[in-house]
């Protein structure tokens, strides 16, 4: 198929679900919210679910790794699978999958049983982004799909900001198991509603099994590729990247089979991801944007939690207060950007959204030991609020540029790219944090010698206080120097969190150039 075969609509395509697209979106935001929920919400368990276990703290992180490597796999094989099956069909499938292995990952008695539920649990939610994106644009004309995507990026967007402050609000007041069985009864709430309400349109023609030729090397080579690259990025820090055996075979196969992937996928006639839709320009600056998104996304909701907790001292429960008001803000903003994508060039809005997201980030890296709690709250309202303008307009210029009859393969690409873009933020973030620390701590540690005039009055007047106080001379001194040394760590940590923020804000702001350049094409309803 030609590049210009992905970006033009057919006759014929023209259908519109027999309720209310609006109660379609609600419907369906159900199970995304809480797929995307389940990505972040186990974080702040797992040192629960080790003891729980009698397991390592390191041994659980596989809680969180093999949920992600089998979320990552089913991504884009969504579209595909959604053809074979029928799409409602194979939806209700993963919403079913997702809501049984949830509940056998509540009852796990021990860790290697609750890893492979989970494994379970990212097949059948893996899906359940891109088809309900997928059903969301196909119910909604393409005059509206703005306001389709403000309803599914609510969700998308404000699940993850308020995960981890869930997860440690059930997990210190009830048991980490109710993390997993709180998925029952929405799980159910979304089938009964998928079963009433939503519809496959006739365009979406389902393919007999016995006229489908299953590209079985090409999903090897995905479910290979993707599997190794997420543990790669997952462990990458804990394992010290490249001086491990485990990372260095991770990565090497991962490259290999994704860029085999690629060439097998593009030369064959079936393919189970359609590939070839990133030759429109359009689309690919669309998922290269989400998958910055995705990155910033993720990485900032990681970083602004740890910076709270571990220097400040807030609790999980504080410090998730810091990022809930950015969260309200997002879900009450979305509809105003629906309702402006209509009406404006989308590539405005992101630019927008790209300039407001880094000021905020810029402020962040403003911050010191003596920020107060509204100041923290503000930063992140205003990095937020620059969220609300990004998720909408690109999603609607990359579904604008794809004929309704691509929409699953799209969906499940723009999906994979802001995940993977996820988990590639924390990774680096997570690298480029600790390695600043170490530089800024080997910057500070050179004025702590009796030569530094500042170092000499401090150490003094600290020593005074302490004698003051009814310790010994000796003790004191070894006191004085304790605490000066645990000050320059705080300093030198609060730096490298200043220069995480800092480059964030400046990856974003490059980003704005290549925004104006994404030009939505006008479509006619047909």
């Amino acid at each position: 198929m030609s590049a210009e075969g992905a970006s033009a609509p057919v006759a014929g395509e023209h259908w519109a679900p027999g309720v209310n697209p609006f109660i379609i979106a609600m419907t369906v935001m159900l199970a995304t919210f809480m797929e995307v929920l389940d990505t972040s919400v186990a974080n702040v368990a797992l040192p629960h679910i080790a003891g729980s276990l009698s397991a390592g703290v390191d041994e659980s992180t596989w809680v969180l790794t093999s949920y992600l490597v089998s979320n990552a796999i089913v991504l884009p094989l969504s579209g595909w699978f959604g053809m074979i099956f029928g799409r409602k069909r194979f939806y209700m499938t993963c919403v079913v999958l997702f809501t049984i292995s949830s509940a056998l990952c509540g009852l796990a008695p021990n860790l290697p049983t609750l890893i492979f539920f989970r494994v379970l649990q990212g097949v059948g939610g893996g899906a359940l982004q891109p088809i309900s994106q997928a059903i969301l644009v196909d119910s909604f004309p393409r005059s509206k799909q703005g306001m389709a995507m403000a309803v599914y990026g609510m969700g998308v967007v404000f699940a993850p900001i308020i995960g981890p402050t869930l997860g440690g609000w059930i997990t210190d007041n009830f048991s980490w198991r109710w993390i997993f069985l709180i998925n029952i009864p929405i799980g159910i709430t979304s089938i009964m509603l998928t079963s009433i309400l939503v519809e496959d349109p006739p365009h979406l023609i389902r393919k007999r099994l016995r006229d489908v030729h299953i590209d079985y090397i090409g999903l090897g080579l995905l479910s290979v590729g993707l599997g190794f690259l997420e543990v790669m990025l997952d462990k990458g820090e804990r394992e010290d990247w490249f001086s491990s055996d485990l990372i260095r075979a991770a990565a090497v196969i991962a490259a290999v089979a994704l860029v085999a992937f690629v060439w097998w996928e593009l030369h064959h006639p079936e393919p189970v991801v359609e590939l070839r839709l990133l030759k429109n320009r359009r689309f690919s600056t669309a998922m290269f944007t989400m998958f910055m998104l995705g990155a910033v996304l993720y990485s900032s909701t990681m970083l602004l939690p740890l910076l709270l907790q571990t220097l400040l001292g807030y609790t999980a429960m504080l410090s998730g207060m810091v990022l809930s008001p950015g969260g309200l803000g997002v879900a009450m903003l979305m509809p105003l950007v629906g309702y402006l994508i209509g009406r404006t060039q989308a590539r405005f809005l992101i630019a927008f959204g790209l300039g407001l997201c880094s000021f905020g980030l810029y402020w962040m890296s403003q911050f010191n030991m003596e920020i107060s709690f509204w100041n923290a709250v503000h930063a992140r309202v205003v990095q937020s609020l620059g969220l609300a303008f990004l998720f909408v307009p690109i999603n609607t210029v990359a579904f604008n540029v794809v004929a309704r009859r691509r929409i699953n393969q799209a969906s499940g690409l723009i999906n994979l790219a802001r995940n993977i873009g996820g988990s590639t933020g924390i990774a680096l973030v997570t690298t480029f944090l600790a390695q600043r620390m170490q530089v800024h701590q080997h910057t500070l540690v050179e004025h702590l010698t009796p030569y530094d005039q500042s170092f000499r009055i401090a150490l003094g007047n600290l020593t005074h206080a302490l004698m003051q106080q009814g310790d010994p001379s000796i003790l004191a001194t070894q006191k004085a120097y304790g605490m000066i040394y645990g000050t320059m760590s705080q300093q030198a940590s609060m730096l490298a969190f200043n220069d995480c923020f800092r480059i964030l804000a400046i990856l974003f702001a490059l980003m704005i150039p290549l925004a104006l350049t994404m030009t939505t094409p006008k479509h006619e309803e047909h």
